[in-house]
């Protein structure tokens, strides 16, 4: 059986791993975490399409049938030009979570918060405006979110006090749904929802991208029909790190990580 093809700077693509495995148990999932060149945000848009591609042709090797860029910056700044240099499905970030929070929102106030490169771009507030151009796009970089959840930080005082300076510009300025615009920010979901009052719908942009998932194989009628799907990992740099990374993301262990010297 053919496989979902996923791929990230590093490990936050893991929760749209963990979405995939829930809503489609029965499909294969082949994960690339681009460990060695982590981060991609600070990379220039040639780079991060060249890195993009050179993904992409590792996943088809491993006859995949779908590819899901679960990479803000790479959804935010390549997507458009990788989708024109392949046949096969190319599901981003961006748009579902974009489609979902323009749907949700009652005030036209949406936040955006995610990576400093993701919210230089743009690209969320680019799609919404085409939506609806009457939505108010109250964007936040949130720089210190990565390494809180990479070091197992998602509770206390400490994290607490970190979203709530970072959060205070949406409160202020009355949003009612949050786009989370970066895959590892679910894992801060909890801590979010207690600072902004359970008024605002968060966008967990991992979720979305996992239905238009499901709603592009079925379309092109590639869904697999019962029995249980198996997850390979692979990454190109430091397999130990991408192993606890990948436990605190997925909630288990898991054993089967390569490393791939060239991709």
């Amino acid at each position: 059986m053919k496989s979902i093809g996923v791929f990230d700077s590093g490990a936050g693509g893991l929760t749209v791993v963990r979405e995939l495995i829930r809503q489609l148990p029965s499909e294969n999932i082949v994960y690339f975490g681009d460990t060695a060149r982590v981060p991609y945000g600070i990379k220039s848009k040639e780079t991060v399409i060249r890195f993009s591609i050179e993904n992409i042709l590792f996943l088809l090797g491993h006859d995949v049938k779908l590819i899901c860029v679960a990479c803000n910056t790479v959804s935010s700044v390549a997507l458009p030009v990788i989708k024109t240099h392949f046949r096969v499905p190319i599901v981003g970030v961006i748009s579902p979570g974009v489609r979902e929070a323009v749907y949700a929102t009652r005030n036209k106030r949406i936040g955006v918060i995610g990576t400093k490169g993701t919210i230089r771009s743009r690209a969320y507030e680019i799609e919404i405006k085409k939506l609806d151009p009457d939505v108010k796009v109250i964007t936040q970089a949130c720089p210190l979110f990565v390494p809180l959840v990479e070091e197992g930080w998602l509770a206390g005082n400490v994290v607490s006090d970190v979203v709530r300076s970072y959060l205070k510009p949406l409160k202020v300025a009355r949003v009612d749904t949050l786009i989370l615009g970066c895959t590892h920010y679910p894992l801060l979901k909890s801590i979010i929802k207690d600072v902004l009052g359970k008024s605002v719908t968060l966008i967990d942009s991992a979720k979305q991208v996992a239905i238009e998932v499901k709603e592009t194989l079925a379309q092109e009628g590639m869904l697999n029909k019962g029995g249980r799907g198996r997850q390979l990992f692979y990454v190109s740099d430091n397999p130990e790190w991408f192993a606890g990374q990948a436990e605190r993301f997925l909630g288990q262990k898991i054993r089967n990580i390569r490393k791939v010297e060239n991709v």
